[in-house]
């Protein structure tokens, strides 16, 4: 017991110091005043996942495709606006895509920057809905660890980040993945329209390419400025390659058995079944299964919004 409340003590002696270093700047801004907000709704979205399939066990699916319509297509223009401002904003700041220490004036591009960064971190926490979407649909395979490690992960870290570095090198990554972003929802968006559009849809694989891609340019943009001795925090550096290099093997294993594993054709008596495996999701995020509304109300499911 002694341990452990050593360790409690270090642990809150150590975040008040690292208050002292903290960007002034965003302090009084929305969530950002103590990290438990948010901590308080990543532990309500691991409820969820416990809770929510509980809930849903002897209720029919929901359907919400009006629902799912509005939030993709407004995912996509909120990571639209971020990577906008982002890119507007650092050129506008003049920075440099190799190298670029954080500036913690209130110069009025390094706040714009400050700025996109907390929307691209709030949109993390709206994600959430991603897996709440899933949950209430019994989708409930799609609940990948991937799915879940990203989601949860990405909020809390996310919140470090606007705390300490809202700006700098932090803009990099954040520019990319919003970017991406807007594809991914402009997908599930298309997707959620109805079997009509699947037609329109063979580019989903794609997605997850692009996704790795973004990891290995993550690592090496990072590995370029601890080489290189770029001023920007070592330690923040240091946990984005790792954080990358994780990811890289949950995508990688994930796009095998989506896109390159073969899978099995036969069962007894000879029925053809799933490899248990799904092919539709990029693990990343939700994926909308097109072959959804009508098939499910022709069987007779209640449908509901």
């Amino acid at each position: 017991m002694e341990v452990v409340t050593h360790l409690v003590n270090d642990t809150v002696e150590f975040y008040k110091w690292g208050l002292t270093i903290a960007d002034k700047r965003v302090e009084n801004w929305p969530m950002m005043s103590s990290p438990v907000p948010t901590l308080a709704i990543s532990c309500l979205y691991l409820f969820f996942l416990w809770a929510g399939p509980r809930y849903m066990q002897d209720r029919q699916p929901y359907t919400l495709r009006k629902t799912l319509i509005v939030y993709n297509f407004s995912m996509v223009v909120l990571n639209f606006y971020i990577a906008k401002e982002l890119l507007l904003g650092s050129r506008a700041a003049g920075y440099s895509y190799l190298c670029q220490p954080v500036n913690y004036s209130n110069d009025v591009n390094e706040v714009r920057i400050a700025s996109a960064l907390w929307w691209y971190y709030i949109s993390k926490g709206v994600e959430f809905l991603d897996t709440v979407f899933f949950i209430l649909r019994k989708k409930f395979n799609q609940v990948s660890f991937l799915h879940v490690y990203h989601h949860c992960t990405m909020f809390i870290l996310w919140w470090i980040g606007i705390k300490w570095v809202p700006g700098g090198q932090s803009f990099f990554g954040a520019t990319i993945n919003s970017s991406i972003h807007v594809l991914m929802y402009g997908y599930y968006g298309l997707a959620a329209l109805g079997p009509q559009m699947q037609k329109y849809l063979w580019w989903k694989k794609y997605l997850t390419i692009i996704q790795m891609i973004q990891f290995h340019v993550t690592i090496g943009h990072a590995g370029h400025s601890l080489y290189t001795g770029c001023p920007f925090p070592a330690w923040m550096q240091w946990a984005l390659i790792g954080y990358a290099v994780t990811f890289i093997i949950l995508f990688a294993n994930f796009y095998y058995h989506a896109y390159r594993r073969k899978p099995s054709s036969t069962h007894k008596g000879g029925k053809p079944v799933a490899n248990g495996t799904s092919t539709v999701t990029n693990g990343h995020s939700k994926v909308e299964e097109v072959e959804d509304n009508g098939k499910r109300q022709k069987k007779g499911r209640a449908k509901r919004e």
